[in-house]
Parts: structure tokens; sequence; C-alpha cells
């Protein structure tokens, strides 16, 4: 697999919420966003709605 970065901008109070979660349960920060987008439901069809992004 190869890996790609993933730049976000949130509020410094999200930030310290994801460090102190991480840091709970004794992950990394990317493991908790892998885990949250791993859990996420999978669309049924891409591109059914004309609100639904396509992806690039």
């Amino acid at each position: 697999m190869k890996n790609k970065a993933l730049n976000l901008r949130i509020s410094e109070r999200r930030l310290n919420k994801l460090r102190l979660y991480s840091a709970w349960k004794d992950k990394t920060m990317t493991q908790i966003v892998e885990e949250f987008i791993d859990s996420l439901p999978q669309p049924q069809e891409l591109g059914n709605s004309s609100n639904t992004p396509l992806p690039r």
C-alpha cells in the first residue's frame, strides 16, 4: 500500500481532544483517524445523488 498524506485544518480544541483521546487509547492520531474512516459505512453506489462527490 502506498501511503498518502492528509492535511486538514481543525480547531485547536479538536486537535487537543484528538491528542488526549489517542494518548488515552495508547494509539497514534493516525491510527485513531484510520479506525474512524474504516468505521464509516460503505456507499452502495457512488454518484447516485447529485450531492455525492465523486472520488478523484
